[in-house]
């Protein structure tokens, strides 16, 4: 569709946010980013205009969208470490769940009725399933969850009253790294597994502390559903083709169908790398739930989308090399 229709990208200096403007360029949008770097990097905004500031200001906002008309926006600014939500809860509340309010008040004063949002499979909790579809009931039991269900509850609240429309992407697992070596992975502090698994084999820090060893799996360990971000990018080019198209409100899994284990994570990637990962095994860490795997069968029919990149080993082999390239490893592959 493209045609260099401007969107508004919040939080589009960040990992997801980032390679999402890239295939919105690639696609023929023209992506308008908004972010306050707060976790994000300037450097990764290439394909188009860049402000820096944060959702919550609406005058900034109101401002932004008048300037530059964009015809929809995704959001995907917000806090996402599990961890420090348990430990600092009113970070999420505030981050999240306000600076959306008034996010989503600034869209609609201003016309801006269409928008992509960056939700997560954390907002499901526990399951027993093999795979979770989007019929599971909302369970989440960590703060990081209840602020992605409290927002999801917002869009649900603005589309019917104010007949905002828009596409809520429930997130499992995003790992890899832009195949063209131009975006990648990396958190300050890191808490993603794959990232760090790749971190510990280079022998950055101290070895990676994994977390539990006695959940319900066949090997004790946490079983994720990973999906490549070059997968998650296309997924939303595809949901703002759907909106503009006119298509209504719907939520979407977006994952690969596939669990892996810690410990499989583990072992793969020191067959890909061909070198051991050196870890050391902790206590569970609070508010992981022992197993998230999609279903991503309604994304397939609504958007036509699947995980194309998806499989173990290229993950790891795309983030391997994005890693390699930010400690300028020279190793060969």
């Amino acid at each position: 569709m493209g045609q260099n229709l401007p969107i508004l990208v919040a939080g589009g200096a960040g990992f997801i946010g980032s390679h999402t403007c890239k295939a919105l360029f690639q696609a023929g949008y023209c992506p308008i980013v908004l972010d306050n770097l707060c976790t994000g990097y300037r450097d990764y905004v290439k394909w188009g205009p860049f402000i820096e500031g944060s959702i919550s200001n609406e005058g900034l906002v109101g401002e932004i969208v008048q300037h530059y008309q964009p015809c929809a926006v995704i959001h995907f600014a917000s806090s996402i470490n599990v961890g420090e939500s348990v430990q600092d809860p009113q970070k999420y509340i505030l981050n999240n769940v306000c600076d959306t309010v008034f996010f989503l008040k600034a869209l609609r004063e201003n016309g801006l009725e269409k928008i992509v949002f960056s939700s997560s499979a954390a907002v499901y909790g526990p399951s027993q399933v093999k795979t979770i579809d989007e019929g599971h009931p909302i369970g989440p039991i960590n703060p990081y969850g209840y602020s992605k269900a409290w927002m999801e509850t917002m869009l649900a609240s603005y589309r019917d009253a104010y007949g905002m429309q828009s596409v809520i992407f429930r997130y499992f697992n995003a790992a890899g790294a832009d195949k063209e070596g131009e975006l990648g992975e990396s958190h300050d502090p890191e808490t993603h597994l794959i990232p760090l698994i790749l971190q510990s084999a280079l022998e950055i820090g101290d070895p990676i502390t994994l977390f539990g060893q006695n959940y319900d799996t066949p090997d004790g360990t946490c079983i994720r559903d990973y999906v490549h971000v070059m997968d998650l990018a296309d997924a939303h080019v595809k949901a703002i083709d759907y909106l503009l198209d006119g298509g209504p409100s719907v939520i979407l899994n977006l994952g690969s169908e596939v669990g892996y284990s810690v410990a499989e994570v583990i072992k793969t990637a020191s067959e890909v790398l061909g070198c051991p990962i050196p870890h050391k095994w902790g206590a569970r860490r609070e508010g992981d739930p022992a197993r998230l795997v999609a279903n991503p069968q309604k994304a397939k029919t609504v958007l036509h989308w699947q995980a194309r990149h998806s499989d173990l080993s290229s993950l790891i082999l795309d983030a391997w090399k994005w890693q390699r390239r930010l400690t300028s490893d020279s190793r060969p592959l």
